[in-house]
């Protein structure tokens, strides 16, 4: 049930959410609330009976901001999350002060190369390191507050980071830079067409012998498995173990 409510202060967000809206759609597992706008915090099932006050959701890393929450399910990734709502209050930055105009610029390249499985730990505790920077020295409100979506996911859901840059996995099967195309030799036609739109000329064959695809220089883009007739592109997600 999406929509405007109105109750009462001190509600619980599992009442928020499970009484008054309804619960997760299709048998989904919650997985986290974002609550407070672009600088509120993800909280995760272990709030869920936390009060819907000022202390509590401050206390907890959120705001409450203007009331609004976002309910996220299994397949959300927690990642792309923080990268969403820091593109958003980066580009609202008025640009005045240095912390928040550079600080949520350099926290939104982090987060990029994170999603783009390019980062590394060294660039996970960099992007810890200058969000406590930004919160602490911007001049505003929306510097101080910008960094919660990145603080907190970081503090309830460091796994998914750790996913993402060591094993190079996306749990919630998000980010396109953790899949890999295969193409299926049972149905492969050997028309040549996924090899022909190929930006990186990553696909070799020839007649009668089934297409590959060489995963070292695959950049992912897909121009493959929409242009195959035959639907002999596979798209595999990472796993812990394969990646």
């Amino acid at each position: 049930n999406t929509g405007l409510v109105e109750v009462p202060m001190g509600i619980t967000l599992r009442e928020l959410i499970f009484d008054v809206g309804g619960g997760i759609q299709n048998g989904k597992r919650f997985k986290a609330v974002q609550i407070g706008g672009p600088s509120g915090g993800c909280l995760p099932e272990a709030f869920l009976d936390l009060p819907v006050d000022y202390d509590s959701l401050c206390g907890a890393g959120a705001i409450m901001g203007s009331g609004g929450l976002v309910v996220l399910d299994e397949d959300t990734c927690i990642v792309e999350v923080a990268r969403f709502f820091m593109s958003f209050t980066q580009s609202e930055s008025c640009g005045k002060c240095v912390p928040c105009r550079e600080g949520t610029k350099h926290m939104l390249n982090i987060l990029q190369k994170i999603v783009d499985g390019k980062a590394t730990l060294e660039d996970l505790a960099l992007l810890e390191e200058t969000a406590l920077v930004v919160k602490d020295a911007s001049l505003c409100g929306l510097g101080k507050t910008a960094p919660n979506p990145v603080l907190t996911t970081l503090r309830y859901f460091r796994d998914e980071y750790i996913d993402h840059v060591v094993h190079r996995i996306c749990p919630a099967q998000v980010c396109q830079a953790m899949r890999e195309f295969w193409i299926d030799p049972e149905k492969c036609r050997t028309c040549g067409k996924c090899a022909r739109v190929c930006p990186v000329s990553c696909i070799s064959g020839r007649p009668k012998v089934p297409y590959v695809i060489d995963q070292a220089k695959c950049i992912k883009c897909g121009s493959c498995f929409e242009a195959c007739p035959f639907d002999a592109i596979v798209i595999k997600w990472r796993r812990k173990g394969n990646a």
